[in-house]
């Protein structure tokens, strides 16, 4: 039987040729939990929510998704999460209603459930006026929405998302932020996300994992990390962290 604790990493490691990615990687994520993992380009942490989606495999290690393990039991894994890539793409010449229609089909248990995945997108996406335009003319932040409508609309029991708000505008995060939040509260949703936003990391993020050439080095709820670094905000502590580690 799965068990509740939402992801459960212990001693990952990748290597792609000579590069080591993740080196011996362990961290654990409750249920109900936002889990931010930050960290420089290069750290790992694309590499880590891709083993955990089930993209990727591990060399070694052990990773585990609401108790199934995402080698073994990767079907089970996939059925229960969904991913949003940091180059999230849509089908160019549908519709956004239709590119919402065609993903909630592979989800949906009947027609009627169906419809409820759709109208739940086009409300996180914020796109109801320009829904059954073709996804070619939307900007790079309306695609964007539209991806994480896709990614929230399926209900899974954990998301992962890389650089969610990628190409938003303030106004147009902050509304991602608030869905995310809401989804978590309202749902019971698990989240674990990566970004380069310090602010949006701080402000959403339960707890923080920093990666630094594979490796976690500092680890905790943003406000007590803040404290034991004597920072005023995460921002500084990165600098700090990765420039010692």
């Amino acid at each position: 039987m799965a068990s509740e604790q939402a992801v459960f990493v212990v001693k990952l490691t990748k290597s792609y040729g000579k590069i080591r990615a993740l080196r011996e990687l362990s961290f654990k994520i409750e249920k109900g939990e936002i889990y931010g993992l930050i960290g420089p380009n290069g750290a790992g942490k694309t590499t880590t929510l891709r083993i955990l989606a089930t993209l990727i495999r591990p060399d070694s290690g052990e990773a585990r998704v609401f108790g199934y393990d995402v080698v073994k039991n990767a079907h089970r894994v996939r059925a229960i999460i969904s991913y949003l890539p940091e180059e999230a793409g849509a089908y160019r010449n549908l519709s956004g209603l239709e590119y919402l229609k065609f993903m909630a089909s592979f989800y949906a248990t009947d027609e009627s459930n169906l419809q409820e995945m759709v109208e739940e997108g086009i409300s996180i996406s914020g796109l109801e006026g320009r829904i059954r335009d073709k996804v070619k003319t939307y900007s790079q932040g309306m695609k964007r929405r539209l991806a994480l409508a896709r990614t929230l609309m399926v209900q899974p029991k954990l998301a992962i998302l890389d650089e969610p708000t990628s190409g938003l505008d303030v106004i147009h995060a902050h509304h991602v932020r608030s869905v995310i939040r809401r989804y978590v509260e309202d749902r019971g949703l698990t989240v674990l996300l990566s970004s380069h936003n310090m602010l949006e990391v701080e402000t959403l993020c339960d707890r923080v994992g920093l990666l630094h050439k594979g490796n976690l080095v500092e680890e905790g709820p943003p406000e007590e990390i803040k404290r034991k670094h004597r920072a005023a905000n995460l921002e500084e502590v990165f600098v700090e962290v990765t420039a010692i580690a």
